[in-house]
């Protein structure tokens, strides 16, 4: 449906569609200047007052002469508003989205269409440093819920007139604003085409989680496979390496999050405090966070293959045997041990800060040293299983964490059924998962590894010096 030059149809029109009169938040103010009526729509909470009444108050002054001589509603805009982020609109559904989003809709009577203010001067918290993503040094900014501020905060570490800043808009009810931010150059077009065409042809009602929800919609999941196929992150500085290595990064409104595309395994494994350090030293804690994080895959499993094969193993290795009986079977404590430590990570989430560090350590070294005293465990599954949960939090990426966590849970199973060849067949199974997995765009989820790039290879394992680019 078309506005028309009526302010008494328009009006009408978009009456009809708007609770006005139910909607305690969604205001109507009416004005007259020039001899003519103007109506203003606007969303109670959004509107940036100082800024209207400076401009209302111009438009007190436009006289009835200065009213008759302009042509058209673009003419009004031209002549009398001084608002930079204004747009002219006849579109009754473009009218209706803009004005749920926060925009204040000017309707004047005479002129055909309506007058769009970004006038919203959006509820926000401060940019924190992540409490996920923290750096020994760098920048301590994070991504907030407004997505404009999540774009400026890019636009500040990019100034290329490369970079682009796409607005998408997804759900047929909340129609939320996402954006695609990346560098026209760099950016390989078919992936950009892909992620871009996923996107639009979301169909969803909202994105009740914000970003969850349209990963949810973008990845066609494997229930089998835990693999990550989305990285996030709440860092800039992060977001805008990404960018300029030519990836994707998306972002969503409500959401302090960006999602990084295409992702392959090796990119999960890449930290911000592998760049703020020199080289060796980057590339000494990115080896030392690595090896220590794979090493948490194999180590109760192994220990448990150990256990089972012990008189088989020399004597000098006899003190990785139990220090004491065991009233319950060891891969019964092990995996008890893996749910307790989740129990204890949610209960640190759900408790107020004063209480969460001492609930979670007096909450382990209780249910420790109670769970020994009474026979449940021993304390060599504690040790293990202590060394993998510490070693967990090396690793910033929850969703491979938890995606390693099942592949130890299936290895411990297969090893404590079929001894040495449900180990082997284990791991077997592990490195069947990733190469069998697709990033979003359909390429290797292997990549560097397959197809071979050695320069790729490098770039992930090893902390490069910043070399001055020849002119």
């Amino acid at each position: 449906m078309i506005l028309t030059k009526n302010l008494s149809e328009n009006k009408a029109i978009l009456d009809e569609i708007l609770p006005v009169n139910k909607s305690s938040d969604l205001l109507v103010r009416s004005f007259m200047f020039g001899s003519r009526t103007a109506m203003l729509y606007y969303l109670d909470g959004f509107l940036n007052d100082v800024v209207m009444e400076r401009m209302v108050a111009k438009l007190f002054s436009i006289t009835p002469k200065q009213m008759q001589e302009t042509n058209d509603l673009l003419d009004f805009v031209h002549k009398f508003i001084t608002y930079t982020e204004v747009d002219v609109y006849t579109d009754t559904e473009e009218v209706v989205t803009q004005l749920l989003a926060g925009k204040s809709v000017f309707l004047v009577d005479g002129l055909a269409g309506a007058i769009v203010l970004d006038l919203r001067d959006y509820p926000a918290r401060g940019t924190e440093e992540p409490e996920k993503e923290k750096v020994m040094r760098g920048s301590r900014d994070g991504f907030v819920e407004t997505v404009i501020w999540n774009t400026a905060l890019i636009r500040r570490r990019i100034r290329d007139p490369k970079l682009i800043v796409e607005m998408l808009r997804v759900g047929s009810r909340s129609r939320t604003d996402v954006a695609l931010v990346y560098i026209e150059d760099l950016v390989k077009q078919e992936d950009l085409s892909i992620i871009r065409n996923k996107i639009e042809g979301t169909a969803v009602e909202s994105l009740t989680m914000n970003i969850e929800s349209l990963a949810e919609c973008l990845v066609h999941r494997r229930w089998y496979n835990p693999f990550p196929k989305v990285r996030y992150t709440e860092r800039p500085d992060s977001a805008s390496a990404a960018i300029l290595e030519g990836g994707i990064v998306v972002l969503v409104d409500n959401a302090p999050t960006a999602m990084v595309l295409p992702t392959s395994i090796l990119d999960f494994l890449q930290e911000p405090n592998d760049y703020y350090f020199p080289p060796v030293i980057g590339t000494y804690i990115r080896w030392v966070r690595n090896l220590v994080f794979m090493f948490t895959l194999v180590l109760t499993p192994l220990w448990l293959l150990v256990l089972e094969n012990l008189d088989k193993l020399p004597p000098s290795l006899a003190f990785l045997g139990l220090s004491a009986p065991a009233n319950v079977p060891i891969i019964l404590q092990l995996l008890m041990l893996e749910g307790a430590v989740d129990v204890l990570r949610l209960a640190s989430v759900n408790t107020p800060n004063m209480l969460g560090n001492s609930l979670s350590i007096i909450g382990a070294l209780l249910l420790g040293d109670f769970a020994v005293k009474s026979g449940w465990l021993v304390p060599d599954t504690i040790l293990y299983m202590s060394f993998v949960a510490i070693a967990s939090f090396t690793q910033p990426s929850i969703e491979l964490g938890y995606a390693i966590k099942f592949m130890r849970i299936i290895l411990l199973l297969a090893t404590y059924f079929f001894n040495i060849w449900g180990f082997i067949g284990g791991l077997v199974l592990v490195v069947i998962l990733i190469a069998s997995n697709k990033t979003i765009t359909g390429k290797g989820y292997l990549y560097p590894l397959i197809p071979f790039s050695w320069k790729g290879i490098q770039s992930h394992f090893y902390r490069h010096r910043l070399r001055s680019k020849a002119k």
